[in-house]
């Protein structure tokens, strides 16, 4: 005697609240989010003449570029540095946020066709860009290093603090891609008015001129710009320009903390919405 069986049918149910971000969930997908961020890794610079070159080239012509124009023109100050090391120690945290901000507002728009077909949690693809950018900031970094040591400077006890810095600018990063990645998807605008809205950041950030011009009464208030308290974090840890800045880093850290919470429950409460949009 034949018996027909049907297929297991799995019903996905709309949470609430934390309920919605299912830690075991993402566990269990603990294997696509690696091959996402190692496709982004490679497919990145895939086809490339100077392939994982580019993430050194991009922040270096910048810090070029800034050096003659803030550095030798405009006589913008450093803090005692040398301007090139002075931006180029901006430069690295910054072109980490800006490609990984782009990369998440984009993700959702760039990924509709596995959005469509199959189920897993969603919130691995905007977070994905933010990871595999970690591997380009790594890069940066050494190169920093490098330039330090040409110029003669060596970090001070406060590098200890360095992984706080890179923590905050990955989760403010992380924060603002959640956010943009369901806007992008939902207004195709957003993806066009992004680049202008990232070089507004770039000058708002303290990356051709130092948060010391900022008058006393008005720093905390700044310091809820995250990365701010991010830069003059990477600079005082690495080239010892100040103390650490801690109630930039303390303002941040909140607004990051803030706006990574609401972008997790934001992204959750229209998960189920997105395949529709997309």
């Amino acid at each position: 005697m034949n018996r027909s069986t049907s297929p297991p049918v799995r019903i996905i149910e709309r949470k609430s609240g934390w309920r919605a971000l299912d830690l075991r969930e993402l566990f269990l997908y603990r294997d696509l989010f690696r091959f996402l961020v190692y496709r982004d890794v490679m497919v990145l610079y895939k086809q490339t003449i100077l392939g994982f070159g580019w993430a050194v080239v991009r922040p270096v012509l910048s810090m070029i570029v800034f050096s003659v124009v803030f550095g030798r023109l405009a006589k913008i100050p450093s803090d005692g540095i040398p301007y090139p090391l002075f931006s180029f120690a901006a430069l690295v945290p910054w072109t980490y946020f800006q490609s990984a901000v782009t990369g998440s507002t984009t993700s959702l728009v760039a990924s509709t066709h596995l959005i469509s077909r199959v189920y897993f949690p969603r919130i691995i693809i905007p977070l994905t860009p933010v990871i595999a950018g970690l591997v380009d900031f790594a890069i940066a970094l050494v190169v920093l290093g490098v330039m330090m040591a040409l110029y003669g400077v060596t970090p001070t006890i406060s590098v200890v603090y360095l992984p706080l810095m890179i923590l905050i600018m990955a989760l403010t990063a992380a924060s603002v891609g959640l956010w943009l990645s369901v806007f992008a998807i939902q207004y195709r605008d957003v993806r066009f008015a992004l680049q202008f809205v990232i070089q507004l950041l770039l000058y708002a950030a303290p990356v051709v001129w130092p948060a010391s011009l900022i008058p006393e009464q008005y720093r905390v208030f700044y310091g809820f710009y995250p990365m701010a308290g991010v830069i003059e974090g990477f600079r005082s840890a690495l080239l010892g320009t100040h103390p650490m800045p801690w109630d930039l880093i303390a303002a941040g850290s909140f607004t990051a903390a803030v706006l990574f919470v609401s972008g997790v429950l934001h992204f959750r409460r229209t998960e189920r919405v997105i395949a529709d949009v997309a």
